[in-house]
């Protein structure tokens, strides 16, 4: 359901709020960091829900409650869009998120990375074989076979669970043979398979963009959601009539369920932009034991 149109003579007071961004961890600093560079006029609110990761061997309901409620936090916030940087909750909750913040009085869009993704991937591809590694949830949900197969049914997608992954590149650096070693077994498939694209679905993977590139090689494409969802973001807020009027250099600040000082130390690497002060947001739902 689309967002009603907001007057382009709408108040500056609604002009000028922030948008959310949200993503399990730090790894949708790197979508953050794109929308920073697009869009430099403009407010966000970036929510981590470190307490809660990883999302990837959760169960879809499980994802759907977290996402929610972490959508909460940001309306309270007063947000006036809202970027689903995770694979994994772009692919699990969109339409119940899409549901719950349509009822708000503004009627804030929520954009996810998932298909604009597919849809860059599509136009990249050269043999009509495009590959993607994600989360255990995102590779379960089909959500890229059914994104791509929208834009282009007669693609080939080959999906390749990379449940290793997170863990080694949240531990941060140095990445040592454990991570060289998860990555060679995870693009094999997509080697075999002769893919010549391959979509990052999930936000931490283009921290280690040269490490896959040199596994995968070098005539693979590789596509991040990152520069896609940004412009996808200043289309939704301009059809509205919702840019920042300002000329002014935008603000950003964050929020986490978990540790404050663990995502301020590791943020800086994943944003490539200095990090200000973190607050911290206990969130309610129990925490289930993540599957192993």
């Amino acid at each position: 359901m689309a967002a009603p149109p907001v007057s382009p003579s709408a108040p500056d007071a609604l002009r000028r709020r922030p948008v959310g961004v949200f993503d399990s961890g730090v790894g949708g600093l790197t979508v953050l960091h794109e929308l920073l560079v697009q869009l430099p006029h403009e407010d966000f609110v970036y929510f981590a829900d470190s307490a809660r990761l990883p999302y990837g061997p959760r169960p879809r309901e499980e994802i759907e409650t977290f996402s929610l409620e972490v959508a909460e936090e940001l309306l309270a916030r007063r947000i006036k869009l809202l970027v689903v940087a995770c694979n994994s909750a772009s692919a699990a909750a969109l339409p119940a998120l899409r549901e719950r913040l349509m009822q708000t009085t503004l009627g804030v869009d929520v954009l996810g990375v998932v298909q604009p993704g597919a849809a860059q991937a599509v136009a990249k591809t050269r043999n009509g074989r495009v590959g993607y590694m994600a989360t255990e949830a995102t590779v379960r949900s089909g959500a890229y076979e059914k994104a791509i197969a929208a834009v282009d049914p007669f693609v080939t997608v080959v999906g390749v669970a990379c449940p290793q992954l997170v863990p080694l590149i949240e531990r941060g650096s140095p990445f040592d043979e454990r991570i060289v070693d998860a990555v060679r077994h995870y693009t094999r498939p997509l080697r075999e398979a002769e893919v010549d694209t391959v979509i990052l679905g999930c936000t931490h993977y283009p921290l280690i963009g040269p490490m896959l590139q040199r596994l995968l090689g070098r005539g693979v494409e590789i596509v991040s959601s990152g520069t896609a969802i940004a412009r996808q973001v200043e289309h939704a807020l301009g059809s509205r009539g919702l840019g920042n009027p300002s000329a002014a250099e935008g603000e950003y600040r964050f929020l986490t369920s978990g540790d404050p000082e663990a995502l301020r130390a590791s943020g800086t690497r994943f944003l490539q932009l200095p990090l200000g002060p973190v607050e911290h947001v206990a969130l309610t739902s129990e925490l289930a034991e993540v599957p192993r």
